[in-house]
């Protein structure tokens, strides 16, 4: 266990996440940070911390490895491109799990805020500044979408724009009592009281896929103290060959969908 490791579990023995190996290649500069989530991305990460690494002036850009192999992850690519910090996961788990660890590093870092991106080179990074206006004015849960007043969906491929619109955010939006727009969408950002809030409790092993983005979704929708918001984003896919995702076609699938199912019916809600 490492040092970051052990005076993070010293101060919250509560939280759970999974074990990790830390990089530091700078200091603390912004009271901000970005997460982006990656595992083998190749050049689809590198092109994005290309593209990123001018909002490092604003904001400070964290790497949430869940065990890459490719090596596009080489430090000396990450220090020209200003990334901050390189987490790599060592424990058990997928993008919940790859989550949990990260907001703890972020948080015991004393970020007051944390946006979230993946790593795969679809969305437009250009949209970092309204997801830090949005904290600046004191939004708690901040939703990217394409399908508000600005955004875009670029050569999304048909079955994913009908399961957002017809199953997915509407489920999301009963759930919540509250209208979401693009519940499937990883660009967001958070606040430190919520991600901190112990009656919501993030820091649990039962978030390990995709449950903490629903989950939070809809816990700070029902909690009357939390500002919720959605800023336009725009998400491009290839338009030719394989949809880059990491969700098989049956079994990520189903998986997906139950995940849905329990999120709506605040199944993790303690």
């Amino acid at each position: 266990m490492n040092t970051a490791q052990k005076a993070i579990r010293k101060k919250n023995p509560s939280w759970v996440f999974p074990d990790f190996d830390v990089k530091k290649f700078s200091n603390k500069q912004n009271k901000y940070a970005i997460c982006v989530f990656v595992i083998n991305e190749g050049s689809k990460i590198q092109k994005q911390l290309e593209k990123m690494a001018p909002y490092s002036t604003m904001i400070d850009i964290i790497i949430a490895d869940g065990g890459s192999e490719d090596g596009s992850l080489e430090e000396k690519f990450l220090i020209k491109n200003k990334v901050r910090a390189l987490i790599t996961k060592k424990g058990q788990g997928k993008l919940s799990a790859q989550m949990r660890m990260a907001f703890a590093w972020c948080l015991n870092e004393n970020y007051e805020g944390i946006v979230i991106v993946d790593g795969n080179n679809k969305d437009d990074v250009s949209a970092i500044p309204k997801f830090i206006a949005a904290l600046d004015q004191g939004y708690d849960h901040i939703q990217g979408s394409r399908y508000i007043e600005g955004g875009q969906a670029i050569n999304t491929p048909l079955e994913r724009h009908l399961a957002v619109k017809i199953i997915h955010s509407p489920l999301i939006s009963i759930a919540s009592r509250k209208r979401h727009t693009d519940t499937t969408n990883g660009f967001r950002a958070y606040s430190t009281k919520l991600l901190t809030d112990s009656d919501i409790h993030i820091f649990r092993e039962v978030f390990d896929a995709y449950e903490l983005h629903y989950y939070l979704a809809v816990e700070s929708s029902r909690r009357p103290n939390y500002k919720l918001t959605e800023v336009p984003v725009t998400r491009s896919y290839p338009k030719k060959g394989k949809t880059p995702t990491k969700i098989s076609p049956i079994k990520g699938n189903l998986m997906v969908l139950k995940t849905l199912i329990d999120a709506s019916l605040r199944r993790h809600k303690l």
